[in-house]
């Protein structure tokens, strides 16, 4: 087993012991769940250059960047799961 797989591969399902199957994607699903994945990381890059912190750093500056971090990863994450299920 790897120890990591790419979320757009179609063997994305190697490394999850929760959900066992997946239906393959289209082209344009992947497309899209790369896309969204590009913009939630860009705008997680900005809270951290907002508040002066590095992005080798999960610590945020102030609470409400923390919220707006994990809010991000939340708005992604349904994406995500809208495109693929």
């Amino acid at each position: 087993m790897t120890d990591t797989v790419d979320s757009t591969s179609d063997a994305r399902t190697a490394n999850n012991a929760v959900r066992h199957t997946y239906r393959v994607l289209s082209d344009t699903e992947k497309a899209q769940m790369q896309r969204v994945k590009d913009i939630g990381a860009a705008f997680i890059a900005e809270l951290h250059a907002i508040g002066g912190t590095g992005l080798e750093t999960d610590r945020f500056a102030s609470r409400d960047l923390s919220l707006a971090n994990t809010h991000a990863e939340d708005a992604v994450m349904r994406a995500v799961r809208h495109i693929t299920k």
